[in-house]
């Protein structure tokens, strides 16, 4: 009975090695879980470009943006393991929406593979040029004398812009109202437009902005500043403790073959080990870097505890 049981696992085996050997023979897809011009999409295409030429197959970008990035997730989720489709990944939907949203179409660390983070920056405060405000101090100060009178935009419910401002608001004790678009792109648009007053959102996709006078930039979500910009204080230097970072990571679905996960993995470090991946990722405000996927996994756990805590904390919820 055992000898016969022993075939198809040694048949499947050497299956998925041959697989493995011949991978990738077409095209991949990276699912992008925002709308097109976001941080998450920026990155994901800076390195999908590169994974290309690593690979020798194109990685087709693919966004599908909405509820916050579930969408992407289930996709990705209950696509073929067979390698060929990707995540884009980010604190928002990985770590917080589980808090957040009461029905998750998947559950982010059984029915998502975790390959790699790819890299990680800082948030960037800004308001449109209209908001008297120039600093963290005046900001505070005008939402307290104007309660539920400045409004802030995020790149969806359960964006890492949206608990970032959340608890901004816990923190600084003041009252504001949520504006969230289906990913960063659309609703730095919208501030750029006067549409909204202001936003946490990622530094690669806003310093345009900030730099030809479209928006002003009132402070970054890192515990000091920025060697990117020295000049920019940090939120923490008036609500001491402040401090938000988002991440980026690649992920597939669970039951990828061993031997391609490990292809697509090592491929991803020498990509993010590369000095144009890292000169190009810094320009955008982002630090390069990779792990193993074990220590992902554990990082990921730690974030959605951390993201558990300050929803319940700050009473946030999913619009």
């Amino acid at each position: 009975m055992n000898r016969w049981i022993a075939l198809p696992i040694t048949w499947m085996l050497a299956a998925g090695t041959a697989f493995a050997q011949g991978y990738p023979n077409r095209p991949l897809r990276m699912v992008i879980p925002y709308a097109p011009g976001g941080p998450v999409d920026i990155v994901g295409r800076v390195v999908g470009a590169r994974l290309s030429d690593a690979l020798g197959q194109q990685v087709i970008i693919d966004n599908r943006a909405g509820a916050g990035g579930n969408i992407a997730l289930d996709i990705v989720a209950k696509s073929a393991p067979d390698g060929y489709t990707l995540l884009m990944g980010a604190n928002g939907p990985i770590a917080i929406n589980p808090s957040l949203y009461r029905n998750m179409p998947v559950d982010t660390l059984k029915d998502l593979n975790a390959l790699t983070v790819v890299a990680s920056s800082a948030m960037i405060l800004v308001a449109h040029p209209s908001v008297p405000a120039a600093t963290v101090k005046e900001l505070i100060a005008l939402a307290k004398a104007r309660p539920g009178g400045i409004n802030y935009a995020s790149s969806g419910s359960g964006s890492t812009a949206h608990l970032a401002s959340e608890l901004f608001k816990s923190m600084a004790g003041v009252q504001m109202v949520h504006v969230p678009y289906k990913g960063a792109g659309p609703a730095l648009a919208d501030l750029v437009g006067g549409q909204v007053q202001t936003m946490f959102t990622g530094i690669s996709s806003t310093l345009p902005y900030v730099k030809s006078g479209k928006l002003k930039a009132l402070a970054v979500s890192s515990e000091r500043r920025l060697p990117i910009m020295p000049e920019l204080p940090a939120v923490a230097e008036d609500l001491p403790g402040y401090e938000v970072a988002t991440w980026y990571g690649v992920f597939t679905p669970v039951g990828v073959p061993r031997g391609v996960l490990e292809r697509l993995h090592g491929a991803l470090v020498q990509v993010l080990g590369t000095a144009d991946a890292q000169q190009r990722l810094a320009a955008l405000g982002a630090d390069a870097h990779t792990n193993t996927p074990p220590q992902f996994a554990a990082a990921i756990r730690t974030e959605r505890a951390k993201w558990a805590r300050i929803i319940k904390e700050s009473g946030a919820k999913a619009d």
